[in-house]
This record gives C-alpha cells, structure tokens and sequence, in this order.
C-alpha cells in the first residue's frame, strides 16, 4: 500500500517562521504511512492572473505548485493571520490551484487549516477565510478538528511544537480526520 501524501502550503515566508515550525511539527507528527512534504518556493509563484496564465505556458513556479497539490492526496494550510485574514502567499497559492476553473489541482482535495498567530485567538480569523477561499475553489475543506496557536512565539518558546504533546497529539488527529475524508 502506498504512503498518504500531503503537500503543505505554508503562508509565512519569514525567517523563524512559527507557522513553518507547526508545518514541520506536522510532519514529524506522520505516521510512518503518511508523507507530509512542505511545498517550496511559493514566494516566487506570481501573483495570479489570466494573462499569464492559459493559454500561455504557466510560469515554473506556478506549475510546481499546481502539481505538488495535484499529487497529493490531501493539503494543509498553515497560515499567519495578516490584518485580520489570511497571508497573500496563500490567497495567491489558492488562486494558482483554483485554475482552470472546475479543474485545477484544488478540486475535491480534501484540505485542513491550521496555523499560529501573535494574538489571543491563534488566527482563526485567517484560518476561517482559507477555509471559506479553498472550498469555493473546490477543495473539499475539513472543519474539525481546528488548530490555532494563539500567542505562539511564546508558546513555543516556552514548548517548541514538537516537544508539545497535546500539540503533536491534535496535528496527528488531524491528519487523521484528512485521511477519513
């Protein structure tokens, strides 16, 4: 039987990233028949538009992007909350994976939220609106269980992620509930 895989998009490019460390938390929370991978280089995916899009040949970034979620068998969002939504890194990273319309990579994926912010409610306000984007765009979205990590530089400062029990608990129950749908 082959490995479930799982192409994570995470909206956070900065350095120290905690939404990079709750992706790698994920993938250290696999079990041995699930391969989680970060999908890399969305910071040179163009911003979305038409005209570079079909029927001209779709920029490199774009198309590895569309095929690293095209071969998965699910997708995880982490992303940061940026003035009260989700990061332009995946609301261009949904736009990529929503084309051609009614076909692209996106459609009937099952896809999760999770992410980590610096206020008091760990971003579900951004987390919401990826859910909202990725379902209009065709995924097949998961509501539960949610993960958001209020406060998480000090939280995991505190307890890096992958030394959080509870935390490694809810990452595997998550990618749990992914497989199921």
């Amino acid at each position: 039987m082959s490995a479930f895989t799982v192409a994570i998009l995470v909206g956070s490019l900065r350095q120290g990233s905690t939404n990079r460390m709750l992706a790698e938390a994920l993938i250290a929370a696999a079990p041995a028949d699930v391969q989680a991978t970060i999908v890399e280089g969305l910071d040179q995916v163009p911003f979305y538009h038409e005209e570079i899009d079909a029927p001209n040949p779709v920029p490199a970034p774009a198309q590895a992007l569309r095929a690293a979620i095209a071969d998965a068998d699910a997708v995880v969002i982490a992303t940061p909350e940026h003035n009260g939504s989700m990061s332009a890194v995946i609301k261009n990273a949904i736009d990529w994976a929503s084309r051609p319309f009614g076909q692209g990579a996106l459609v009937g994926k099952p896809l999760a939220v999770i992410g980590t912010a610096h206020g008091q409610y760990g971003g579900v306000w951004a987390q919401n609106d990826a859910r909202k984007v990725a379902g209009i765009a065709g995924a097949t979205v998961i509501e539960e269980p949610e993960l958001a990590v209020p406060d998480s530089e000090a939280a995991f400062a505190a307890v890096p992620p992958q030394q959080n029990t509870e935390l490694m608990g809810k990452l595997a129950a998550l990618l749990a509930a992914l497989r199921a749908a």
